[in-house]
């Protein structure tokens, strides 16, 4: 019996219908739940990207030519800013939480929990929130100096973390208080306005700037773009702002811990967000052509800004660039009399700059077959990611990945990916060098200036599994191939190295008392 029919077998027509009104093709699910049933096969990691083997670096001499290139595709308006923004705060909270619940309150904290705790407290002023905390705690007759010296931590955390308060547990990452300046605070949706103004503006002064919101944060976030256009109002900028939700037919059923449709007390069927990779329809939607993609939460204060500008420019060049020959190519594909030569060069420059694998028999293949293997190829979409250094931050990292054609490739791999019982593939994966993509330029039309369907470029063998309850009961989750990880895999990949200071998230509220995020 094939899977879709196995599928049929445990779906009603209400099912169907319920399915149907989420957007979602009843093939998706099908899909899913065969997934489900079979489990997702373990990616095979050959080797770590390191330097001169996947990671290429900038030289000092290429960064004029590089900041030329983009400069052009700029002052064209092909660029647009694309800022992953739903994310809630309530895990960068997460051990002031533990502490502010009443269940907790009066146990012993795990060490690094109350280390965070003690932190937080010590250097409470150093955050940019502390005015409005205080205002707050005020209003409701406490003087937090008071609260502090006499130990009474949890009014504080309840002010800061409730809805009776600030509600910053509940509130999206985007809108909360990260930098402190001489006469006013900045969220990270200020912070990445103004990156966009200093390095993506066009020609017209516009700079695109797409945001992925939930829906009821909209109101909040448009009166917050509202109020810095007037705060950092300048005759040579103008935003152009958009935003989309991460949308329902991206959803991902759920299923028991027999792989069958999930079921609420009602019968009907249980549906969860697809995650992070769920955002690679909003991005195909955008239409876009030269896009920057970087987390809500990585930004920095104003002094360490002008490095990540620099190498923003880079890498946009850097896409630019390699776009440029790999449309003389295409083009010259379709519309010349082609020569073994011609096929020759075209294979040497993808090697290099594309990773390029000749097939087997290749030299048994006459000119028409060689080219249109290597037409098909090119065409698909292309991705400038800057890497930093690995030092230890939870996440994937860049690997060469066998697959089952005997080909490789360049991918960006996450542990739950790999069968970390081997030796050898652990081994593999703990001797990486690089981190996750910090940022990201990626290039979405072809040579005839058509946008991909991204759709098309996701490997869902890239997904994984996960365990979670609801309402006491167990259940089994699909995480969808992530943004950069599977919901990419397809495309052309170029890892280029970046420094370590364009590459401060915020993961918890700590976070904002290292340098980066600190005045100086």
């Amino acid at each position: 019996m094939n899977p879709a029919s196995e599928a049929n077998q445990v779906l009603t027509q209400l099912d169907k219908n319920s399915i149907a009104n989420r957007g979602i093709p009843i093939e998706t699910i099908e899909h899913q739940l065969a997934i489900f049933r079979c489990g997702i096969p373990f990616t095979t990691i050959t080797r770590p990207c390191t330097i001169s083997d996947g990671i290429n670096q900038i030289s000092d001499s290429e960064f004029p030519k590089l900041e030329k290139a983009f400069g052009k595709a700029l002052g064209s308006g092909r660029v647009t800013i694309f800022v992953p923004a739903s994310g809630a705060a309530s895990r960068m909270f997460k051990s002031l939480l533990a502490y502010c619940t009443e269940e907790t309150s009066s146990l012993p904290l795990p060490p690094d929990e109350k280390t965070n705790l003690e932190k937080f407290l010590d250097r409470l002023p150093d955050f940019a929130f502390y005015e409005d905390l205080a205002k707050t705690l005020a209003i409701q007759g406490h003087n937090v100096e008071d609260l502090i010296a006499k130990e009474n931590f949890k009014p504080i955390l309840e002010t800061l973390l409730h809805p009776t308060g600030l509600n910053y547990a509940r509130r999206p990452k985007s809108l909360i208080a990260f930098h402190r300046y001489a006469n006013h605070n900045r969220t990270p949706i200020e912070e990445h306005l103004l990156e966009a103004a200093a390095y993506a503006k066009a020609a017209n002064n516009a700079a695109y700037v797409h945001f992925t919101i939930l829906p009821k944060h909209v109101k909040a976030v448009q009166e917050l773009i509202q109020s810095a256009r007037q705060r950092f109002a300048q005759d040579d900028i103008n935003w152009v702002v958009t935003f989309s939700p991460q949308k329902t037919s991206s959803d991902a059923i759920a299923v028991d811990m027999d792989n069958q449709p999930f079921r609420d007390q009602e019968g009907n069927l249980l549906f969860r967000p697809g995650g992070h990779g769920a955002l690679i329809s909003n991005l195909s939607d955008l239409q876009g052509d030269l896009i920057f993609i970087k987390n809500i939460d990585n930004v920095a204060h104003d002094h360490l800004k002008e490095k990540t500008y620099i190498y923003k420019r880079a890498l946009g060049g850097y896409l630019v660039s390699i776009q440029q020959t790999l449309f003389e190519h295409l083009h010259q594909l379709e519309e010349e009399i082609l020569t073994t030569v011609k096929l020759d060069n075209m294979v040497q420059w993808a090697e290099y700059a594309l990773h390029f694998m000749i097939p087997q028999n290749w030299k048994g293949w006459d000119l028409k077959r060689r080219a249109d293997y290597l037409g098909k190829f090119f065409h698909r979409p292309i991705r400038v990611c800057g890497m930093v250094k690995n030092t230890g931050d939870p996440g994937g990292s860049p690997f060469w990945v066998r697959h089952d054609d005997g080909t490789t490739s360049i991918q960006i791999v996450e542990s739950s990916q790999v069968d970390l019982n081997s030796t050898e593939q652990q081994r593999i994966f703990t001797s990486s060098t690089h981190f996750n993509p910090v940022d990201m330029v990626c290039g979405v039309r072809d040579y005839k200036g058509n946008s991909f369907d991204l759709s098309q470029y996701i490997d869902f063998n890239t997904g994984f599994i996960s365990q979670k309850s609801y309402k006491g009961r167990e259940l089994k989750a699909l995480e969808l191939p992530g943004l950069w990880n599977g919901a990419m895999a397809k495309w052309h990949t170029i890892l280029v190295e970046v420094p370590q200071s364009t590459f401060n998230p915020v993961k918890t509220v700590i976070d904002l008392l290292l340098p980066a995020h600190q005045p100086q």
